[in-house]
């Protein structure tokens, strides 16, 4: 359980299944903004309801990472470990290198990459209700400062997504070194492009501090 500010707007905070209690409707709140974006608007074949959406890798192997705006939940995402599996299912990576999700290519995986050592990031998402460019951004930034927090906690040197490429500049601008892994692929469920990205699990200041000292 972790929590911290950026503004007096925004809070990020951490959890799993065991204290997420402590937050309220948070994660509730998430899965709903998760339906609302992923099904409701992208138009993806998951499982959902009228209300929300939730799969089989929202379980007690992963944690999240979401940000508060005056009460209610306005961005999140979810890490685990690459390694982790529960019951039948690993990681979303892995079950689509195995073919067992549609819509994402066996081989986009690359064989020769190793994830060994990495926590997988999905389901990141920010709510309409930032309605500027400066809100985005620093909700963004709580975001992925609690995802780097839970993927150190994990035990991991890296996290890895299945995103839209663009998104790389999204976390450049942050301060983090991100590379993308392997070739883009065309989503057939809402025709956009995703590539799987790759960055170590380091503080965007901490990155730029030891650039800073290899350059002296």
């Amino acid at each position: 359980m972790y929590a911290w500010k950026m503004t007096n707007k925004l809070t990020g905070i951490t959890f799993d299944l065991s204290d997420m209690h402590l937050y309220g409707a948070a994660f509730y709140e998430f899965l709903q903004l998760r339906k609302r974006f992923f099904v409701d608007t992208l138009a993806w074949d998951i499982p959902h309801n009228d209300t929300v959406e939730m799969d089989q890798y929202d379980n007690p192997t992963a944690a999240y990472s979401a940000v508060i705006m005056d009460g209610r939940l306005v961005g999140g995402a979810r890490v685990m470990r690459f390694s982790d599996k529960w019951g039948s299912h690993g990681c979303m990576l892995k079950d689509a290198a195995d073919g067992r999700i549609d819509g994402i290519p066996p081989d986009l995986l690359p064989r020769t990459h190793g994830f060994a050592n990495a926590s997988e990031c999905t389901r990141l998402v920010l709510s309409d209700q930032l309605t500027s460019a400066d809100e985005r951004q620093e909700c963004l930034a709580l975001v992925v400062q609690g995802l780097v927090d839970l993927a150190i906690r994990q035990g991991s040197d890296d996290l890895v997504t299945l995103t839209v490429p663009g998104f790389r500049r999204s976390l450049r601008k942050l301060g983090y070194e991100v590379e993308q892994v392997g070739d883009k692929y065309c989503n057939k469920h809402d025709g956009r492009s995703y590539a799987i990205l790759s960055m170590p699990a380091v503080h965007a200041g901490t990155m730029v501090q030891r650039y800073r000292s290899a350059n002296i």
